[in-house]
């Protein structure tokens, strides 16, 4: 993700230096873009009026955020793309505010290919006037920015949007392992049903990963495994269990213990079809020559 969105931040103007805890990938993306590759997050942190950040956990985003804080110059905006509970948002916001820097949770939606075209969904949570001032990098990034509300409300909205994955990647993966099943050329289905009511991105797009069982990572298995943590635990604030949550969580620990969790979650497929490989074979259909 960070490296399509760094390029399309450098086609727009408006990338100077970029920062990765492997520095070997920094460097090479450095290379290829010619920009400066920072030795540390303080070092491009004192060189950048507006920081984009992307990465895994709420532990990093925080982490990240201490180690930039004491460079930054007030009036400093901190993008935070990656996908973390809407509490981690609201404590990286004190932290920045105290220091005269502004910060806005913008996660993103649109998986690797969105972050490659400049094409991503950005839910933002944080003061209006600062999205006002991020707007053209964030508009260099994506296609669609809303503004949901003060800090925390975009991870909200990214949390909102990964159970929506959650269900419909179950339901693409039981639909495909029951057309499968059925005998039905899956390839000329995909075409067909894909400009059907029932299609979606993720049809679209990883449904013929299932057809060939083959889940190269585009959004990894144990990414969003801790994505629906985070909604379990938004949602048990509430007092609610999530059925589809709940699910999709057990089966990602399956597909975990079995060693697909760096695969794309298009690979929950496989625990679908094994219903239909360990069941008993359907009696012969009589209405069929």
């Amino acid at each position: 993700m960070g490296r399509g969105m760094a390029r399309n931040l450098h086609r727009a103007g408006l990338l100077l230096t970029i920062w990765n805890r492997s520095p070997a990938r920094a460097a090479e993306l450095a290379g290829e873009l010619g920009v400066a590759a920072a030795a540390n997050p303080a070092e491009l942190a004192g060189r950048c009026d507006v920081v984009v950040l992307c990465v895994s956990a709420d532990a990093d985003v925080l982490e990240l955020i201490d180690a930039i804080a004491g460079s930054l110059r007030p009036g400093s905006i901190v993008i935070d793309c990656s996908t973390v509970s809407a509490g981690t948002a609201r404590a990286a916001s004190r932290r920045l505010s105290a220091r005269g820097v502004e910060f806005l949770d913008a996660p993103v939606s649109g998986g690797v290919e969105g972050a490659r075209d400049g094409t991503l969904a950005i839910m933002v949570g944080g003061p209006a006037a600062a999205l006002d001032r991020a707007r053209p990098v964030l508009e260099a990034m994506g296609r669609t920015v809303t503004h949901f509300g003060p800090s925390g409300s975009g991870q909200a909205a990214k949390a909102t949007n990964q159970i929506m994955c959650a269900g419909i990647i179950q339901a693409v993966a039981e639909a495909m392992a029951f057309a499968k099943a059925e005998g039905l050329p899956l390839e000329a289905l995909i075409e067909t049903l894909g400009k059907g009511a029932g299609s979606s991105w993720y049809f679209v797009h990883r449904a013929p990963n299932m057809v060939r069982n083959e889940y190269p990572p585009g959004f990894r298995v144990r990414l969003h495994e801790k994505d629906l943590r985070i909604c379990h635990d938004m949602a048990a604030r509430h007092g609610v269990l999530l059925p589809v949550v709940e699910m999709t969580l057990l089966h990602y620990r399956k597909l975990i213990e079995q060693g697909h969790g760096d695969e794309d979650i298009s690979t929950i497929f496989r625990l679908k079809d094994s219903m239909f490989a360990a069941a008993d074979p359907p009696d012969a259909d009589p209405t069929r020559p």
